[in-house]
């Protein structure tokens, strides 16, 4: 007797379109409870609490937080703010081949009706308002940091130099 295996794999379209687990938008609940921390609450797809938490966190606990389509900036930030760790490192992004970037080789793209879907969800909504403020905070820290705007007082620190008694 001989077994013939055949691996389908779904589109997302497919996925969302048969309700699949792997699509389902509680799936997407990632970078809310990343910057939540680990209160149980931080965990429960959906919770506001969670993603007010998250923004609290991402603007008190972590010295800059950037997005994938500003990395060059990004890295920029992180060369001024932190010059001792990050010291060429804009030139080594803009020479180096750049083979650590994810390519996807036959990427299909989802159909307006599945975004649709996906976005009528309140955790990918919420996911969304998170990646939104840390867009626009990352702008601002951006502006502070790299393009010191006329007014602004510029703030170095030097951590090393603080040292306790």
């Amino acid at each position: 007797m001989q077994f013939y295996w055949c691996m389908h794999t779904l589109t997302f379209d497919e996925c969302v379109e048969k309700s699949q687990p792997d699509c389902d938008p509680v799936n997407m609940w990632l970078q809310v409870p990343f910057f939540c921390g680990h209160a149980a609450e931080c965990w429960k797809p959906g919770s506001t609490w969670a993603l007010q938490q998250a923004k609290h966190n991402l603007v008190n606990n972590y010295l800059v937080v950037g997005v994938t389509e500003e990395m060059l900036d990004f890295i920029s930030v992180l060369e001024q703010v932190l010059p001792r760790f990050f010291k060429g490192a804009t030139e080594h992004y803009l020479s180096s081949n750049k083979s650590h970037l994810r390519q996807t080789s036959s990427k299909i793209n989802p159909s307006q009706r599945t975004i649709e879907t996906i976005e009528q969800s309140n955790v990918w909504k919420m996911e969304n308002e998170l990646y939104e403020f840390a867009l626009e905070h990352f702008k601002f820290v951006k502006r502070k940091i790299l393009l010191r705007e006329p007014n602004s007082v510029a703030q170095v620190y030097f951590y090393e130099k603080i040292r306790p008694k």
